[in-house]
């Protein structure tokens, strides 16, 4: 069973891990600094297209931060 928690956690680390800064990634994914901050700090998950843009911007894979095994 995957847990929300799991998730985060790894889209927390790849937001960390991907050098850019939260201001630099909002602009590219098109929401604002807050709620890349919101993400880090565990207090919200992105929408699913969020998500997908925040995937494409930090060069990761989806299946990954999913915690989806193949």
């Amino acid at each position: 069973m995957i847990l929300q928690e799991q998730i985060q956690y790894k889209l927390q680390e790849a937001i960390k891990q991907s050098g850019l800064s939260q201001t630099t990634i909002a602009k590219q994914v098109g929401v604002c600094q807050q709620a890349i901050s919101s993400y880090i700090h565990g207090n919200k998950m992105p929408a699913l297209d969020t998500f997908a843009n925040l995937c494409q911007v930090l060069d990761v894979d989806p299946a990954e931060i999913l915690c989806i095994k193949k």
